[in-house]
């Protein structure tokens, strides 16, 4: 049974998330061209609450999208058939400054998938990329433009992250494998 430690709480988490707001919102001067896209599954709660938080910092509603990538990743041939879910995204991309959102980066083979996917919605002016917890190990050069806490791990070791929205409790976790 692993070991598991709490690294965020659910104050901790709205803590993060008012921070990345404010980060994008400094980083955008013309946030009228922003949107989120939320990475199925934990970037699209993420991607909703930096929503209601950046449209609170702007005065402004900011769009907001949801994207499931399983058919663009490059493992489909190392893993099971992946369970889709529907990409909705109500507003072009084309000339925005698109905002990935995820839960955890890790080897950045689900961002490359995602950029893929936005590319095929058309021609972004710019792609950003903001995460709750980053735990290092990139096997591609991806790295995120917004960072809720960094969290070295080891491969033995794995971070979850459990969101209200799904009928628990905020909480960022890192699991231990005990010794046999």
């Amino acid at each position: 049974m692993p070991k598991a430690t709490v690294i965020l709480d659910a104050a901790a988490i709205e803590r993060a998330l008012t921070r990345i707001a404010h980060e994008i919102a400094e980083r955008n001067a013309n946030c009228a061209g922003v949107a989120l896209v939320g990475i199925h599954r934990g970037g699209v709660f993420l991607a909703q609450r930096l929503a209601g938080l950046l449209s609170g910092i702007l005065s402004q509603k900011v769009p907001m999208g949801s994207m499931d990538v399983g058919m663009h990743r490059d493992d489909l041939d190392r893993q099971p058939a992946p369970t889709l879910q529907p990409t909705v995204i109500p507003f072009d991309v084309t000339g925005k400054t698109v905002v990935l959102v995820d839960d955890v980066l890790f080897s950045g083979r689900t961002t490359r998938a995602a950029l893929d996917a936005v590319m095929d919605l058309g021609r972004p002016k710019q792609i950003q990329l903001a995460v709750l917890i980053d735990r290092g190990h990139r096997e591609l050069p991806i790295k995120a433009d917004f960072v809720g806490k960094n969290v070295p791990t080891s491969l033995q070791e794995r971070i979850r992250v459990r969101f209200r929205e799904e009928g628990g409790t905020d909480e960022v976790t890192l699991e231990k494998q005990e010794p046999a």
